[in-house]
């Protein structure tokens, strides 16, 4: 089952109802900033590696500011309308496979910065999907961490834990796959629990996470 259309629609939904000047989670950071970074990692692979290098930042902000005169309402069309045919994501298995925790957590960033934010209905589906993602990436999340990092499914019964991090000590991070994954992203506003010492839990709260 796909789940990123479903992902990519809501996203563009939320951008069209709230418009391009409301603040996002990221310091910063516009909505009309957030979507001309997706656009620029979906739709121009020569400026998007500037995403992640930041010895090429230049030239994904540079790519991000060619939007700026674009109405907005064409720019979230873009989106909507998903990786163009020169897209690395265009295929629909690396879309799935690359799109699922950057829409998931990207959504968050922006509803969760409006005063009315209401957490989404949940998903075993979606819920699912991400447990799965969160067990291929939580060592590439939680690489910085000393501590030891395991990650544990809020609802789940079996294999509900994900040992996200060897180390001395451990944290365990618990809540549902959604939270768990915007804590992996290094995002303060996930709503999980966090157990292990206190030297241990601000030891963890320190460290850099995400990609």
């Amino acid at each position: 089952m796909r789940l990123v259309p479903a992902e990519r629609t809501a996203l563009c939904e939320l951008f069209d109802d709230l418009g391009p000047t409301v603040p996002t989670v990221l310091p910063g950071w516009q909505a009309e900033d957030l979507l001309a970074h997706l656009l620029v990692r979906e739709r121009n692979p020569l400026a998007a590696p500037g995403i992640l290098i930041p010895a090429l930042s230049g030239l994904a902000d540079s790519a991000m500011h060619s939007y700026d005169t674009t109405p907005w309402a064409k720019r979230v069309e873009l989106l909507r309308s998903g990786p163009p045919l020169w897209s690395p994501y265009r295929p629909a298995l690396v879309e799935e496979r690359a799109n699922l925790l950057e829409f998931v957590v990207h959504y968050e960033d922006l509803a969760r910065a409006q005063d009315r934010w209401r957490a989404r209905p949940p998903s075993v589906e979606r819920d699912e999907a991400l447990w799965s993602a969160l067990r291929l990436a939580a060592r590439v999340m939680y690489r910085k961490s000393q501590v030891g990092v395991v990650l544990h499914h809020l609802t789940r019964e079996r294999g509900a834990d994900i040992t996200a991090r060897p180390g001395r000590g451990r944290v365990v991070v618990t809540g549902t796959p959604t939270e768990l994954v915007l804590h992996a992203f290094g995002r303060e506003m996930a709503q999980v629990e966090l157990n292990g010492t206190p030297d241990n839990v601000a030891e963890l709260a320190a460290t850099p996470r995400g990609i």
